[in-house]
């Protein structure tokens, strides 16, 4: 039976979520889709030993990383808290370069885009990866641009994702490049999460989205609103941005979101606030002003009325702690 092969390159310490949202997804697809071209996927290992995940949990590994030829569509690296050693293991780095040449398309999961950095996979290219871990890989591979803030990137064939549960948003794209929308969406709701967040919205957003809409026009504004959301976004610019009326964006967000433009402008300046206010020192007015509203007094308004706090109690409560 034809096959369409993924491989994971795993080691010690690599993180069982980052695999775990691979395997599933794609076996999924397998079963939800009755795909005629299923998916195979396979472990790698140094000399295809059981690898170590945390305490009490070791996993076995389908074949040995050195003796994987392919046939391979995707090749996929596992993140984990042992990355920095992984990367600097010139045999496993080796290798994963080797399978980069004959994959259709290469990934990374959380900080596995560390192991791509190291083989020159990623030189020049614009990377994601953990939020926590994002200066340190920078620092280390100052060809790359590390970029924390997406939950993946994707960049011709090669994709990073942030941290760990992020690789289900980008595999699901990928079922979706496979098989479209409709499989990607099926395979969404088994695993019980959304179809799936866009690659742009931030990794530490806690304010959950609607799925991409079907329609072409809204889909591009959205990325656009989430990518932009200083600049002018009412219902006419919008509208100018699309080259339609005012009345058809209207209609369109409507339709496929469920909600007047403005309304969902509105959102997504507060996701992009809450980002801000949990990963960066700055004030509440510069905050404001890279989120698009008018004032520091506004932005507390309209985030007490949708959240039921003031932005100062929620930066005290989510405040992420830097890493040690």
């Amino acid at each position: 039976m034809e096959e369409r092969s993924i491989a994971i390159v795993c080691y010690d310490g690599a993180e069982l979520l980052d695999i775990a949202c691979v395997t599933t997804t794609f076996t999924l697809a397998n079963l939800v889709g009755e795909l005629p071209v299923p998916y195979r996927v396979t472990i790698l290992s140094p000399g295809g030993r059981p690898i170590t995940c945390g305490p009490g949990v070791v996993l076995h590994s389908g074949q040995a990383l050195e003796q994987f030829a392919g046939p391979l569509d995707t090749l996929v690296v596992a993140g984990g808290l042992s990355w920095d050693q992984a990367a600097n293991n010139q045999r496993i780095v080796a290798h994963v370069r080797r399978l980069a040449r004959i994959s259709h398309r290469v990934t990374s999961v959380c900080t596995g885009a560390s192991l791509l950095a190291a083989a020159g996979l990623l030189d020049g290219l614009r990377a994601t990866t953990h939020w926590a871990f994002a200066d340190q890989i920078a620092e280390r591979y100052p060809r790359v641009q590390v970029d924390a803030d997406p939950i993946y990137i994707r960049a011709d064939n090669i994709a990073t994702s942030a941290g760990i549960t992020s690789a289900l948003d980008l595999m699901l794209s990928l079922v979706q490049e496979d098989h479209g929308l409709t499989l990607a969406r099926h395979v969404s709701r088994h695993l019980v999460t959304y179809l799936q967040r866009p690659g742009t919205q931030a990794q530490m957003s806690v304010f959950t989205t609607a799925p991409p809409p079907d329609n072409d026009i809204v889909r591009r504004l959205v990325d656009h609103i989430h990518t932009h959301p200083a600049a002018d976004l009412t219902t006419a610019a919008l509208a100018r941005i699309a080259d339609i009326s005012v009345r058809h964006v209207t209609r369109l967000f409507t339709d496929h979101l469920g909600q007047t433009p403005a309304r969902f402008v509105r959102q997504s300046r507060l996701t992009a606030a809450a980002h801000l206010l949990t990963t960066t020192t700055l004030s509440l007015p510069d905050i404001a002003a890279c989120c698009g509203f008018g004032s520091a007094e506004t932005l507390r308004l309209t985030f007490h009325r949708r959240f039921g706090l003031p932005p100062s109690r929620y930066r005290a409560a989510h405040r992420s702690a830097p890493p040690t």
